[in-house]
């Protein structure tokens, strides 16, 4: 199972790295939708949606150069719990996002189906924090 899951990793990078840079260039491009999901006790909502857009993309960037991907890896962890607060607030808010191209109301198994996703996200980012083997370079 190991060795099979191994097999995807370096191809998952390429999935991961990209993913991160879309999602961090969306936050400049439509700011509104995110704004929308931060929890009201923060202050300064688009301001942290622009610094969470600019964190995506660095490490969405990080992560595809090895000699960065090891710290992008855990700078992603970190994002993933920094984040995790808008998540939970959607869940329990029911948070209807005005503006979202399809629809903003997402139904209550996709709110709450987002947070172990979070952990999935984490995990995952985790992988790349351990230094490459031989076999990363096959």
């Amino acid at each position: 199972m190991n060795e099979v899951l191994h097999r995807f990793k370096r191809p998952l990078l390429y999935l991961m790295g990209p993913a991160y840079v879309v999602a961090g260039v969306l936050h400049f491009v439509v700011p509104e939708l995110y704004v929308q999901i931060i929890p009201p006790f923060f202050p300064a909502a688009l301001a942290l949606v622009y610094l969470s857009g600019i964190a995506e993309i660095a490490v969405g960037v990080g992560l595809l150069l090895p000699r960065t991907r090891q710290h992008a890896a855990w700078a992603t962890v970190a994002l993933l719990v920094a984040v995790f607060p808008a998540n939970v607030y959607m869940a329990t808010h029911g948070v209807v996002i005005e503006g979202m191209p399809g629809g903003g109301d997402p139904s209550d198994i996709v709110r709450w189906g987002r947070l172990p996703l979070q952990g999935v996200l984490i995990l995952w980012a985790l992988w790349y924090t351990r230094p490459p083997t031989e076999t990363d370079h096959r």
